[in-house]
């Protein structure tokens, strides 16, 4: 069995036969299969970017290159020779895979990490339960040390390095795993601060993670695979924290324009992230509350890229809040949407900052 060390010294074991608690709340990390493809895969790359643009919502923290498995991914001959890809999902189609331990043999991409934004924040004080799942390519070293870190912040870095951290949840003991037995990683912390992220990998260097050759045939590396990732508050369950600058708490008056917080879109389109659902359902309470309000819905870029294209894009943008009001019940004739492109920045957009601040959906209150 492994055992999890959770952030608060409460320890969870870990196995195949372990008791799930029994959770109201439903599982805050959307796509946690990997089962939802953004497009189509063709085989394998080594530029970690490329595991973002297949997989929905997930991406890579670093440079290096998870790896994603389901139909249409092509592993190539050589590393199918060594047993990539022979393990079947612990459900459904898909799964991801992680080298885990190696940059002593210069092994290239020595650590991999996946990373996704949680459909919502973690309350500060609130326990959480977290389960992922996991076996090792046949002939992986068997190491411990797998874990998730819960961040504020995306961590996106420019090189491949070791991120040390101090996860949350990690297994202690070594993750064996015979014959591609799946084994569940679980445990419980109590979140100290508003996390939006999760991220999954060795958060120790080679020094400090423990490794068994368990085969004559190992090689001087360790890889795993992952499925089925879950993190869901655990009773008692703690109030959300309403923020003096909170959308419920705004003063509602015609002419009256406010920005919608934390509303995010898939990089360059017009696809709602799970995250902005958030906030979205706190202006679809108010127009149910206000069955008289109307209102038009602006979307806004930074200045990237042509000007007839943020054009378009932001009025796809703004297009796309409406469209989540109308498939819940609000009459189209209160809803009005328009995209202003670059036109009306509230930054500079000579920063990274600055444009962040820009890029934005607003809407203005037109009848109360």
């Amino acid at each position: 069995m492994i055992i999890a060390r959770t952030w608060f010294g409460i320890c969870a074991v870990v196995c195949c036969i372990s008791i799930q608690p029994n959770l109201a709340q439903t599982n805050i990390v959307p796509n946690p299969g990997f089962e939802r493809f953004a497009n189509p895969p063709v085989g394998w790359t080594y530029k970690g970017s490329v595991f973002g643009e297949i997989v929905k919502y997930w991406f890579s923290a670093t440079t290096a290159s998870p790896d994603v498995y389901g139909p249409g991914v092509k592993v190539p001959v050589d590393w199918r020779d060594k047993g990539f890809g022979d393990q079947i999902p612990h459900t459904g189609k898909c799964m991801a895979g992680l080298t885990l331990f190696g940059c002593t043999n210069g092994k290239p991409h020595c650590r991999e990490y996946i990373e996704i934004q949680l459909m919502e924040p973690l309350v500060i004080g609130q326990t959480y339960y977290v389960e992922f799942w996991t076996t090792h390519l046949q002939k992986s070293l068997q190491i411990n040390n797998l874990g998730a870190y819960f961040t504020v912040g995306e961590i996106k870095r420019s090189t491949d390095e070791i991120l040390v951290r101090e996860a949350q949840l990690i297994s202690t003991n070594l993750m064996e795993a015979p014959d591609g037995k799946w084994i569940k990683v679980s445990g419980y912390f109590q979140a100290k601060y508003e996390a939006e992220f999760i991220v999954i990998g060795n958060f120790a260097d080679d020094a400090n993670t423990l490794s068994l050759n368990y085969r004559d045939d190992c090689f001087n590396y360790a890889y795993y695979y992952i499925d089925d990732v879950l993190v869901k508050k655990s009773p008692p369950y703690l109030p959300v924290p309403v923020k003096p600058d909170d959308l419920t708490r705004q003063i509602l008056e015609p002419g009256k324009t406010i920005q919608l917080k934390n509303i995010y879109f898939e990089f360059d389109q017009d696809e709602l992230m799970p995250r902005s659902y958030v906030e979205l359902n706190k202006l679809l309470k108010i127009l149910k509350e206000h069955p008289r309000m109307e209102i038009e819905i602006a979307g806004h870029t930074d200045n990237y890229g042509e000007d007839a294209y943020n054009l378009d894009l932001s009025t796809r943008r703004a297009k796309s809040v409406m469209a989540f009001l109308t498939q819940n019940k609000i009459a189209p004739g209160r809803l009005k949407f328009k995209g202003w492109g670059e036109s009306k920045p509230v930054a500079s957009n000579d920063t990274e900052e600055g444009r962040a601040q820009n890029r934005r959906v607003e809407f203005t209150i037109l009848k109360k």
